[in-house]
């Protein structure tokens, strides 16, 4: 593959799960910040209940002053409808819906089960092409639930098909709880992408027991267009216990890199926004490639 898109995914799933708030400017500032290192698809912040995810509470305050910067697809992740008018009326590009692969953590996550999770996503999807937003779709605990255990992989690739029919702009698979494997990861991916052809297939992986990395170039490998990242490799869920950070952006950028696989991004910019997050954060972030640097100095994008 010549070229993969990395979503950066740091302003809302990087951030959702820290238990320090993080200032609304710094929110802000970490967003500009990776679109000067060339991202182009960000996660911007969440339109959840500010209840149950505070750190998202000033999603509104967020989107307005990060305003419109050119070329870049601005995503809200919604769980519901309501969510999604309060993305809308904010004039965001994207929204993003999520379904649950378990019913347990349907219900623990969203209130809904995994089936009532697709047809909400189904409704959210139109409700933003309506509103001339494109709507893409995200099929969390794709290789595993942290209290059903295993997830069929059947049962995942039916999902993508009863998606698929409601033409969103693409599919994700979420690795919420950090289990897969490469291995499963190349089969689940492949066996999607020829089940939802032509909508592209995206991947999302937590590093929880230490394979993230691998996974990607295991997505990559069975034709995941997109990945997302998280700079300096923040994240996790609060309702997914024990949940680890995503697989940190410049990790990603200097995987791909090294590979042949252009992302357009910035590795050095990336690595001091790293860096700067930590400060912001008081606390070393978990990216590998923010503590060793890239190899050799002065890397290619």
């Amino acid at each position: 593959m010549a070229a993969v898109e990395i979503v950066e995914v740091g302003p809302r799933d990087g951030l959702q799960n820290e238990k320090v708030m993080i200032a609304t400017a710094d929110k802000v500032e970490l967003a500009r910040r990776a679109i000067a290192a060339g991202i182009t698809r960000l996660e911007v912040t969440s339109f959840v209940n500010p209840a149950r995810v505070p750190q998202m509470a000033d999603a509104e305050e967020v989107v307005k002053l990060l305003g419109r910067p050119e070329g870049v697809t601005r995503i809200g992740l919604v769980l519901n409808e309501k969510g999604a008018d309060r993305a809308i009326a904010c004039g965001l590009d994207q929204l993003g819906a999520v379904t649950l692969a378990s019913d347990t953590f349907g219900i623990r996550n969203q209130k809904q089960t995994s089936a009532e999770s697709v047809e909400v996503a189904k409704r959210i999807i139109a409700q933003g092409k309506a509103a001339g937003l494109s709507a893409q779709v995200t099929i969390s605990a794709a290789f595993g639930c942290p209290f059903e255990g295993e997830v069929d992989p059947a049962k995942v690739v039916a999902m993508g098909r009863q998606l698929a029919d409601a033409g969103p702009c693409e599919i994700v698979l979420a690795d919420t709880i950090g289990v897969a494997v490469p291995a499963e990861v190349f089969r689940l991916v492949a066996q999607v992408k020829a089940a939802i052809a032509p909508i592209p297939v995206r991947a999302h992986f937590h590093d929880t027991r230490n394979t993230a990395i691998a996974n990607v170039w295991a997505a990559v490998e069975a034709g995941a267009s997109t990945i997302d990242a998280s700079i300096g490799g923040l994240g996790g869920c609060p309702f997914a216990p024990g949940a680890a950070g995503n697989v940190a952006t410049e990790d990603v950028v200097y995987l791909l890199g090294r590979s042949g696989v252009q992302t357009n991004l910035d590795f050095d910019a990336l690595v001091a926004t790293s860096h700067w997050l930590g400060g912001v954060m008081g606390k070393q972030l978990p990216s590998q490639l923010a503590k060793a640097g890239g190899f050799p100095k002065g890397e290619a994008k």
